[in-house]
């Protein structure tokens, strides 16, 4: 799951992709967003509508940059585990155990791309 910080679970790929979907939230409900925050016709004069337009595109911006900054780490993360076992499997290329492993990593690694 996300993370206070913003951060996701890289190890588990269904924690990864729940995480995921939580941060989308916002994008799931913009129609009840728009909905809410642009005025009616009878409350324009209310609410400064370029002001509350401003605050919800600020908002998408600061999901989007979080989702995409947690997606980003979260391949570097993985692509790093990829080389070590590479290097890895290069001194030892018998060994099974650690080429299931790097295809499982390069495996989690292709899916979040």
């Amino acid at each position: 799951m996300a993370a206070p910080d913003g951060t996701l679970n890289c190890e588990d790929f269904s924690m990864f992709q729940e995480g995921l979907k939580v941060m989308r939230t916002i994008d799931d409900r913009i129609v009840h967003a728009l909905n809410t925050t642009v005025p009616t016709v009878s409350f324009s004069g209310k609410v400064d509508a370029t002001q509350t337009c401003k605050e919800l595109y600020e908002s998408l911006m600061k999901a989007h940059l979080s989702r995409d900054k947690a997606i980003k780490a979260c391949i570097a993360q993985k692509s790093d585990v990829v080389a070590q076992l590479r290097e890895e499997r290069g001194k030892d290329s018998e060994n099974l155990k650690l080429i299931k492993q790097l295809r499982k990593e390069q495996t989690n690694v292709s899916e979040k791309s």
